[in-house]
Protein backbone atom coordinates (compact mmCIF):
# COMPACT_ATOMS: atom_id res chain seq x y z
CA UNK A 1 0.00 0.00 0.00
CA UNK A 2 1.41 3.12 -1.01
CA UNK A 3 2.38 6.08 1.68
CA UNK A 4 -0.35 8.96 2.03
CA UNK A 5 0.69 12.25 1.80
CA UNK A 6 -0.12 14.93 4.58
CA UNK A 7 -2.11 17.70 4.82
CA UNK A 8 -2.30 20.42 7.03
CA UNK A 9 -5.61 23.09 6.62
CA UNK A 10 -5.20 26.15 8.18
CA UNK A 11 -9.17 28.25 8.32
CA UNK A 12 -8.51 31.75 7.06
CA UNK A 13 -11.65 34.39 8.07
CA UNK A 14 -14.91 34.02 6.05
CA UNK A 15 -15.47 36.81 3.48
CA UNK A 16 -17.85 36.84 0.22
CA UNK A 17 -14.98 37.15 -2.10
CA UNK A 18 -13.35 34.35 -0.39
CA UNK A 19 -15.94 32.01 -0.67
CA UNK A 20 -17.74 32.62 -3.89
CA UNK A 21 -16.58 29.51 -5.82
CA UNK A 22 -18.04 27.47 -3.59
CA UNK A 23 -20.98 29.54 -2.51
CA UNK A 24 -22.94 32.59 -0.82
CA UNK A 25 -21.83 34.03 2.64
CA UNK A 26 -24.82 34.62 4.50
CA UNK A 27 -25.09 38.00 6.71
CA UNK A 28 -26.98 40.96 7.35
CA UNK A 29 -25.01 43.46 5.53
CA UNK A 30 -25.84 47.50 5.69
CA UNK A 31 -25.16 47.72 2.28
CA UNK A 32 -28.95 48.07 0.71
CA UNK A 33 -31.47 46.79 4.02
CA UNK A 34 -35.23 47.42 3.16
CA UNK A 35 -37.52 48.75 5.93
CA UNK A 36 -40.56 46.61 7.05
CA UNK A 37 -43.04 46.34 8.95
CA UNK A 38 -43.60 50.09 9.20
CA UNK A 39 -39.85 50.55 9.49
CA UNK A 40 -39.61 49.11 13.15
CA UNK A 41 -37.22 46.09 11.27
CA UNK A 42 -34.94 46.27 8.57
CA UNK A 43 -34.57 43.81 5.74
CA UNK A 44 -31.90 42.13 4.01
CA UNK A 45 -33.18 40.61 0.92
CA UNK A 46 -31.77 37.37 -1.40
CA UNK A 47 -29.26 36.94 0.83
CA UNK A 48 -28.16 33.49 -1.33
CA UNK A 49 -29.16 31.67 -4.79
CA UNK A 50 -31.10 28.72 -3.33
CA UNK A 51 -31.13 25.79 -6.22
CA UNK A 52 -33.35 23.12 -5.69
CA UNK A 53 -33.34 22.47 -9.62
CA UNK A 54 -36.88 20.44 -9.74
CA UNK A 55 -36.92 19.75 -6.30
CA UNK A 56 -38.82 21.34 -3.23
CA UNK A 57 -37.01 23.65 -0.99
CA UNK A 58 -36.63 22.08 2.62
CA UNK A 59 -35.88 24.07 5.73
CA UNK A 60 -34.75 21.76 8.98
CA UNK A 61 -32.85 22.44 11.91
CA UNK A 62 -30.17 20.46 13.19
CA UNK A 63 -28.79 20.65 17.11
CA UNK A 64 -25.25 19.00 17.92
CA UNK A 65 -25.13 16.28 20.01
CA UNK A 66 -21.49 15.47 19.75
CA UNK A 67 -18.91 18.52 19.86
CA UNK A 68 -16.32 18.38 17.38
CA UNK A 69 -12.61 18.80 18.64
CA UNK A 70 -10.06 20.63 16.42
CA UNK A 71 -7.48 19.38 15.39
CA UNK A 72 -9.66 16.94 13.30
CA UNK A 73 -8.65 14.54 10.75
CA UNK A 74 -10.48 14.77 7.35
CA UNK A 75 -11.38 11.67 5.67
CA UNK A 76 -14.46 12.28 3.79
CA UNK A 77 -16.11 14.70 2.20
CA UNK A 78 -19.49 15.00 0.28
CA UNK A 79 -21.70 17.07 -2.70
CA UNK A 80 -24.78 17.66 -3.35
CA UNK A 81 -25.61 17.48 -6.95
CA UNK A 82 -29.15 18.51 -7.09
CA UNK A 83 -29.31 21.53 -5.26
CA UNK A 84 -27.76 24.14 -2.39
CA UNK A 85 -27.58 23.39 1.08
CA UNK A 86 -27.61 26.61 3.63
CA UNK A 87 -26.37 26.77 7.14
CA UNK A 88 -27.49 29.30 9.73
CA UNK A 89 -26.60 29.40 13.32
CA UNK A 90 -29.86 30.30 14.99
CA UNK A 91 -27.36 31.88 17.96
CA UNK A 92 -24.15 33.43 17.50
CA UNK A 93 -21.24 30.60 16.95
CA UNK A 94 -18.28 30.30 14.88
CA UNK A 95 -18.53 27.74 12.17
CA UNK A 96 -15.37 26.49 10.34
CA UNK A 97 -15.96 25.39 6.71
CA UNK A 98 -14.19 23.32 4.50
CA UNK A 99 -14.83 22.93 1.02
CA UNK A 100 -13.10 22.38 -2.71
CA UNK A 101 -14.24 23.08 -5.95
CA UNK A 102 -17.33 21.31 -7.93
CA UNK A 103 -16.11 18.88 -10.02
CA UNK A 104 -16.91 14.91 -10.38
CA UNK A 105 -13.63 14.05 -8.25
CA UNK A 106 -11.95 16.08 -5.64
CA UNK A 107 -7.87 15.88 -4.12
CA UNK A 108 -6.88 16.79 -0.58
CA UNK A 109 -4.64 19.29 -2.20
CA UNK A 110 -8.06 21.17 -3.18
CA UNK A 111 -9.41 21.45 0.31
CA UNK A 112 -9.88 25.59 1.93
CA UNK A 113 -11.00 26.07 5.30
CA UNK A 114 -12.52 29.41 6.30
CA UNK A 115 -14.03 30.27 9.99
CA UNK A 116 -16.74 32.74 10.43
CA UNK A 117 -17.14 35.66 12.50
CA UNK A 118 -20.05 34.45 14.74
CA UNK A 119 -22.56 35.96 12.74
CA UNK A 120 -22.49 34.21 9.31
CA UNK A 121 -23.96 31.33 7.66
CA UNK A 122 -22.97 29.77 3.95
CA UNK A 123 -25.00 28.58 1.54
CA UNK A 124 -23.18 25.65 -0.57
CA UNK A 125 -23.58 26.13 -4.32
CA UNK A 126 -24.87 22.81 -6.09
CA UNK A 127 -22.20 20.01 -5.99
CA UNK A 128 -19.14 22.01 -3.94
CA UNK A 129 -17.09 19.33 -2.07
CA UNK A 130 -17.40 20.12 1.81
CA UNK A 131 -16.69 18.91 4.96
CA UNK A 132 -20.22 17.37 6.98
CA UNK A 133 -21.13 20.14 9.30
CA UNK A 134 -18.76 21.25 12.27
CA UNK A 135 -19.98 22.96 15.67
CA UNK A 136 -17.92 23.47 18.91
CA UNK A 137 -21.04 22.96 21.08
CA UNK A 138 -23.15 20.70 22.38
CA UNK A 139 -26.80 22.01 21.89
CA UNK A 140 -25.42 24.66 18.82
CA UNK A 141 -28.65 24.70 16.11
CA UNK A 142 -28.36 25.11 12.65
CA UNK A 143 -31.07 26.27 10.09
CA UNK A 144 -30.84 24.19 7.15
CA UNK A 145 -31.94 25.31 3.86
CA UNK A 146 -31.71 22.76 1.13
CA UNK A 147 -33.44 20.35 -1.54
CA UNK A 148 -36.38 18.13 0.47
CA UNK A 149 -37.85 15.08 -2.08
CA UNK A 150 -37.18 11.40 -2.46
CA UNK A 151 -34.03 11.39 -4.56
CA UNK A 152 -30.28 11.11 -2.89
CA UNK A 153 -29.14 14.43 -2.85
CA UNK A 154 -25.53 13.60 -0.80
CA UNK A 155 -22.41 12.03 -2.46
CA UNK A 156 -19.52 10.94 -0.52
CA UNK A 157 -15.64 10.62 -1.75
CA UNK A 158 -13.10 9.26 0.48
CA UNK A 159 -9.68 11.25 0.43
CA UNK A 160 -6.70 10.00 -0.76
CA UNK A 161 -4.45 11.71 1.44
CA UNK A 162 -4.33 12.59 4.96
CA UNK A 163 -5.93 16.13 5.89
CA UNK A 164 -5.45 17.86 9.49
CA UNK A 165 -7.96 20.70 9.83
CA UNK A 166 -6.08 22.59 12.32
CA UNK A 167 -6.99 24.93 15.69
CA UNK A 168 -8.59 28.57 14.78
Amino acid sequence: MAERDSFSLQPEPLTKERFALYGDVIEASLENPDAMNEARFQRFNDLCDIDVSDGDVAVSVARCRAPTKLPLRIDMVERHPLGSQAFVPLKPCRMVIVVAPPGEAVEASELRAFVTNGKQGINYHKGTWHMPLIAFDAGQEFLIVDRGGSESNCETHMLDDVVMLEAV
